[in-house]
């Protein structure tokens, strides 16, 4: 039994195992050599192009996740209705000051999403970005979801006007003031005070107001961080800083001046380093197509940071753009601009009128959405362009019916990301309907690409002689929880001196609620947002009212009055709530 069991032992493999043996090894080197091809080094293989190993391997590329593309972007328009040739538009370019038939840009414009505007902590231009998407930054606190009733004020003054009749004062139409952290190498060597200079953290509020002057402010305490600087014209627009955290500050005035003789309106480039005036524009400009080549500016400028060009629309119905030539050396503490390749460009439309007592007249009072290489605005007019700042040829335009105010704000939307326009326009009064009768403004939603309306919601609106009813405000684009939704802020609606906030769904244009006030809206609402998301609503008004409202439902949360008619509109940087009002007082309020 035992030597049976030892020749059991010895025997041999049969045939069938050595066939199974070599098919395992052969699917193993079959495999392997796969894997191998997988991995093999190539130009377009995130995975081996020699980046760093992930945080505890020894060996191994890293692999990094394929980034979003860009969108891209070709407006034309699809239909007579919105072809530039519907509108008898002409145009004419001017270059370094002398006319020319056409001109491309160089270097080409290309602003990408408004997310992406500026590495700066704050609101560095008229709501904020490029998109024009939000005046907030940072995120709310909000456990009381109340005013604090006890805000630090600041007084300004006031500034006779041209005429001789009456007085700007204090924060007007559009008035945002800008809020900024500036990192602590830029703050050293600028002409700030040392207290500022040598605060920790410190955020400065900068604001432009009809007295002329400049003000620049602790945003905790409402202090001085620096002297104001007196420009001496008055400001009714929002400035703008330098999205690349270069201490320049583009700002216009709306009005000549009547101090030192008067002179005429134009715009700024002021140095903040040294707090002076480096550079102005468009001071009469003869290239205006406007009676009187009156250079209003209420606009806020975009700089493209790439090209280091400047982009500021004019009220005289010109649109400059200029690369800067910007020499900034931080650690020697200099800055000099020396502009160059001064782009003008004009337009006139058949209905457009050369002359102010017209409602047509020429002018560009909002400030403009640039996505991609293309700009969009409006007009005193009731046009509506999309022009291509890299050939500046007109894509598309759309009838916005009135002289508009209220800025346009770009929102990518569904899974290709594609642009649309919200926007609405003024009741001005004089052509569609006499003063103090009603008409209908229409708050529209548009397609960026071909200029077509894809929705539409109208009210109607009264006016009265130069205070107009209508949008004049700039509508808010929700985000995270408020994603669904836009806010529009409706003046003279249903009756002459009331006004409403309406919450639009930007995809039904259902109303989904109406919050009414007894006195009418010029200001533009601002959403913020706690740590969850949760989005709420900051809306002022002509009678001097604050309020805080839920996004989701119009319900009213608190109420603060600040004694005077608030046309500015808010900025908001976490908790503290920055606006001026026409009684000369600028507030700061904390949201407890």
């Amino acid at each position: 039994m035992s030597q049976l069991k030892r020749r059991r032992r010895r025997r041999r493999p049969g045939l069938r195992f050595y066939v199974l043996l070599l098919l395992l090894l052969a699917a193993v080197v079959l495999g392997f050599l796969l894997f191998r091809d997988q991995i093999a080094p190539n130009d377009d293989n995130p995975i081996t192009s020699g980046r760093p190993n992930q945080p505890g391997t020894t060996e191994g590329p890293t692999p990094v996740p394929t980034p979003t593309p860009v969108p891209a972007f070709s407006p034309t328009s699809i239909s007579e209705d919105t072809s530039p040739q519907a509108f008898g538009l002409t145009t004419g370019l001017s270059v370094d000051g002398e006319q020319v038939d056409s001109y491309t840009r160089p270097d080409p414009i290309d602003f990408l999403e408004g997310v992406n505007y500026t590495k700066l902590e704050g609101i560095i231009g008229f709501r904020g970005n490029n998109f024009r998407s939000s005046a907030f930054y940072g995120v709310a606190k909000l456990s009381e979801k109340k005013f604090d009733t006890e805000p630090w004020t600041v007084k300004t003054g006031s500034l006779p006007k041209r005429t001789g009749e009456g007085s700007w004062t204090g924060s007007g139409w559009t008035g945002q003031p800008l809020i900024v952290k500036w990192p602590d190498a830029t703050k050293q060597i600028m002409n700030m005070y040392d207290s500022a200079k040598n605060k920790e953290g410190l955020v400065e509020v900068i604001y432009a107001t009809m007295d002329g002057h400049i003000y620049f402010l602790d945003l905790d305490t409402g202090e001085k961080t620096r002297d104001p600087i007196n420009v001496g014209f008055p400001f009714k627009g929002a400035g703008a800083l330098d999205p690349r955290g270069i201490p320049l500050m583009y700002v216009g005035a709306g009005d000549h001046t009547s101090t030192g003789g008067g002179q005429y309106a134009r715009s700024f480039i002021v140095n903040l380093v040294t707090g002076k005036v480096d550079y102005t524009f468009g001071n009469s400009d003869d290239f205006a197509l406007r009676e009187g080549h009156i250079s209003f500016f209420d606009s806020s400028a975009l700089v493209d940071a790439e090209t280091d060009t400047l982009i500021y629309p004019g009220e005289n119905g010109v649109l400059y753009t200029m690369k800067l030539n910007t020499k900034y050396d931080e650690s020697a503490g200099t800055l000099s601009i020396g502009p160059s390749e001064v782009v003008r460009w004009h337009y006139k439309t058949e209905r457009s009128s050369t002359g102010s007592s017209s409602p047509y007249w020429l002018g560009i009072e909002d400030s403009a959405v640039v996505w991609r290489g293309c700009a969009i605005f409006t007009d005193n007019g009731g046009n509506m362009f999309c022009l291509d700042l890299n050939t500046y040829e007109v894509k598309w335009m759309q009838d916005t019916l009135d002289d508009t105010n209220c800025t346009p704000v770009l929102s990518l939307e569904g899974a290709d990301h594609h642009p649309y326009i919200y926007t609405s326009t003024s009741f001005h009064g004089g052509w569609r309907a006499p003063v103090s009768s009603t008409a209908t403004i229409p708050i529209w939603k548009i397609d960026a690409v071909t200029g077509e309306i894809v929705w539409k919601v109208e009210y109607d609106c009264r006016t009265v002689a130069d205070v107009s009813g209508g949008v004049q405000g700039t509508l808010a684009l929700g985000e995270q929880g408020l994603a669904d939704l836009i806010f529009v802020p409706i003046a003279r609606h249903p009756n002459t001196n009331d006004g409403v906030l309406v919450a639009i769904d930007k995809n039904t244009h259902e109303e989904r609620w109406s919050f009414p006030m007894e006195n009418y809206p010029w200001s533009s609402p601002v959403a913020i947002y706690d740590a969850s998301g949760k989005g709420y609503i900051i809306q002022c008004n002509q009678a001097g009212d604050m309020f805080l409202l839920d996004g989701l439902t119009g319900v009213l949360l608190d109420t603060i009055n600040l004694g005077g008619n608030i046309e500015a509109s808010p900025a908001v940087y976490n908790n503290t709530i920055v606006v001026g009002t026409r009684l000369n007082e600028i507030y700061g309020i904390t949201l407890e």
